[in-house]
């Protein structure tokens, strides 16, 4: 049996309703050079084994395997699962509910070929309610300094457009299954995979996304968010080497995600400041040419609302501020909140 260049893995819990789109849209792939693992993990409200056995039998694809697990093991055990069983030098994701463009694939494969350095790749995402458009995408940067500087608090990456290399999972290890430490399994894995290598977005939005109204990471304050704020910390502090205490990339961490019961009684924001600009200049010195300025801005005003407000001083402005920017016609008086609500935050 040829050993084939991407390893496709699709885990499927309860949805047996959707999952035959995504397995088309991966078999239909104009690269044809894979392997799609569909892995039923332990579903039990529906018959996702018998329908994934039916697709299989109907598709006639040797490409296409398909594996059950009892029990379940979540998502990141079930993708673990999947990589241990891939053959490819390209481990790509996709989820049941998604649909994947036709060149998708092929994209990627030829940027990691030309890029050797390239840790991960993925792409932009149209993002869907159930069977419609919603006019909303997820236009996430596309060059590393932007990303590396994005992934020091949050996850700039769609999980189901993602193609990694092999020989990055090798080095950095694959998905955390600590219960401290995921979900979000995404976010955590990106941020080793980006400390040994450069990562990416391709421009091209090669994805459907179906968004899912009350998932996990849509929720109120949970362990999530605190798996957040540890993730977060660990890149602020990797990013500024040692130059900064870890209390303070805490305190960065926990206020950029408004988790304000682990911001320290002692919080200096003029070290929370430093800490950004410090960690901006490293990725700007790794990446020449790279210009992270209005990001880093951006970014300590947002933090600096924060505290305000976590102090019980002036509400945070940034959500009216973004609300304002995007109003079809604001008109001079707009304008002119805008000015004196940049002024008033300022930090």
């Amino acid at each position: 049996m040829n050993v084939p260049l991407v390893s496709v893995i699709l885990p499927v819990y309860n949805g047996a309703d959707c999952v035959g789109e995504a397995i088309d849209s991966i078999l239909r792939q104009t690269f044809g050079d894979l392997e799609l693992i569909a892995i039923n993990d332990g579903s039990t409200r529906d018959d996702t084994a018998g329908v994934l056995a039916r697709l299989a039998a109907a598709a006639g694809d040797d490409r296409l395997r398909v594996v059950n697990l009892e029990p379940n093991r979540g998502l990141a055990g079930a993708l673990n699962h999947g990589i241990s069983l891939a053959r490819g030098r390209y481990i790509a994701r996709q989820d049941q509910d998604d649909v994947s463009r036709p060149t998708r694939l092929a994209a990627q494969v030829r940027f990691l070929e030309q890029h050797p350095r390239c840790g991960l790749v993925g792409t932009r995402a149209e993002i869907w309610i159930g069977d419609a458009p919603s006019g909303r995408h997820h236009d996430h940067p596309t060059d590393n300094a932007s990303l590396q500087f994005d992934l020091l608090t949050d996850n700039p990456f769609v999980h189901s457009s993602m193609m990694i290399r092999r020989s990055a999972l090798d080095e950095v290890g694959t998905y955390a299954t600590a219960a401290e430490r995921q979900p979000p399994e995404d976010f955590e894995l990106w941020s080793r995979i980006a400390r040994q290598f450069t990562v990416a977005n391709l421009a091209e939005r090669l994805l459907i996304y179906r968004e899912m109204p009350g998932s996990m990471s849509r929720d109120g304050a949970n362990p999530f968010q605190d798996r957040l704020v540890l993730i977060a910390a660990e890149n602020l502090a990797h990013a500024a080497a040692g130059a900064i205490p870890m209390s303070v990339c805490v305190d960065a961490a926990a206020l950029c995600h408004g988790v304000y019961r682990k911001v320290s009684p002692q919080c200096d924001f003029a070290a929370v400041r430093r800490l950004v600009e410090v960690a901006a200049r490293r990725i700007e010195a790794d990446n020449p040419g790279a210009d992270l300025g209005a990001r880093r801005a951006r970014l300590i005003r947002d933090l600096h609302d924060r505290d305000r407000a976590r102090r019980g001083g002036t509400p945070p402005f940034g959500r009216l501020r973004s609300l304002l920017r995007r109003a079809p016609v604001i008109g001079p008086v707009g304008k002119r909140l805008i000015g004196l609500l940049r002024q008033a935050s300022r930090p």
